[in-house]
């Protein structure tokens, strides 16, 4: 049986996805979202997350990114959307420059030597939005519902089988993609973290670590601390690691000895869709068109609201 053609088929239910859908739904389109996960089991939920492109390349990420921070921005007072804006440190081992995005970020300032950490070179301070990924998402998908959208289970295998399915698709299926269109250019690049108990922190810290494999960062969210992390570029296996997990630990202490013996709550892992250049736009099918909307990297809930803006621009044209 061939199911009914909707307005819009938005596939995938991560970060990228239910945003495009309630962007799309709140303007009064048919919008259908199928995923093979539901939302708190996609790579989205298992993000630490605080805003920053990171591993994400276009001409369009300075303003997809600008708009996703005014988004979040506007979020903070709603406890329901778990999104809150919160002062931190970011460090590098070497001296460098700031880059460009933290100017977007309010309470940027470079940091004097004195109070940088032992060892490190260069440092920044700024407020951004860190996001509770489990909470946003039910946030979005509640959106969605009442906007009038739908979320289904459901798998496409290929683009073809789209013809049938709806006028119009758009495919937000980060690392599938490379199946799915297929795209080889996509790369899974592994990411593990840990979640502990909160010994009382309530600043984050990141360190700016470059290409390396290794991140470190430390992401307050109430009683419980993210512990993150890495960027393990050709894996996509899921199960933790726990020599990866002993090394996030291991680094995570050494700056903040207070997280010695706290209780580990859970261990998290998600594979980010790198691509050379994030994918966003229009390739008509015969009987369809698709809008890409993927290659994020570890950028997708920074971008999210941007490109959400961009899919609906052309979908308004079509």
């Amino acid at each position: 049986m061939v199911a009914a053609r909707t307005d819009v088929l938005v596939i995938g239910a991560g970060v990228v996805g239910l945003t495009t859908a309630v962007v799309l739904a709140e303007q009064g389109l048919g919008v259908r979202v199928r995923a093979l996960q539901a939302p708190q089991h996609t790579t989205s939920a298992a993000a630490g997350a605080i805003w920053g492109p990171h591993l994400a390349d276009h001409e369009s990420v300075p303003r997809w990114s600008n708009q996703s921070l005014e988004v979040f921005r506007g979020l903070t007072g709603h406890v329901e959307a778990g999104v809150r804006m919160l002062d931190g440190l970011e460090v590098a081992r070497t001296p460098m420059p700031a880059p460009g995005w933290m100017a977007m970020l309010d309470h940027f300032r470079v940091c004097p030597p004195a109070e940088l950490p032992e060892g490190f070179a260069t440092g920044w301070r700024y407020t951004a939005p860190v996001i509770d990924m489990p909470v946003y998402l039910g946030y979005l998908l509640q959106r969605l519902v009442d906007a009038g959208g739908k979320l289904e289970s459901g798998v496409i295998t290929s683009l073809d089988e789209l013809r049938t399915q709806a006028a119009i698709a758009v495919n937000c299926t980060g690392v599938g993609a490379r199946q799915l269109v297929p795209d080889p250019e996509v790369t899974p690049t592994r990411g593990q973290l840990v979640v502990v108990d909160n010994p009382g922190l309530e600043t984050f810290f990141a360190e700016d670590t470059g290409e390396s494999p290794e991140m470190t960062y430390i992401l307050p969210h109430g009683d419980r601390l993210i512990l993150g992390s890495s960027a393990e570029r050709g894996r996509s296996d899921l199960e933790p690691a726990p020599e990866t997990a002993a090394a996030i630990l291991r680094r995570c202490t050494e700056l903040a000895p207070s997280i010695a013996g706290a209780r580990i709550r859970a261990h998290r892992v998600g594979i980010r869709p790198v691509r050379s250049r994030v994918r966003l736009e229009h390739q008509r099918l015969d009987g369809c068109h698709v809008v890409h909307n993927y290659g994020h990297g570890g950028a997708g809930v920074t971008l999210s609201w941007g490109c959400a803006a961009d899919v609906l621009s052309i979908v308004e044209q079509l």
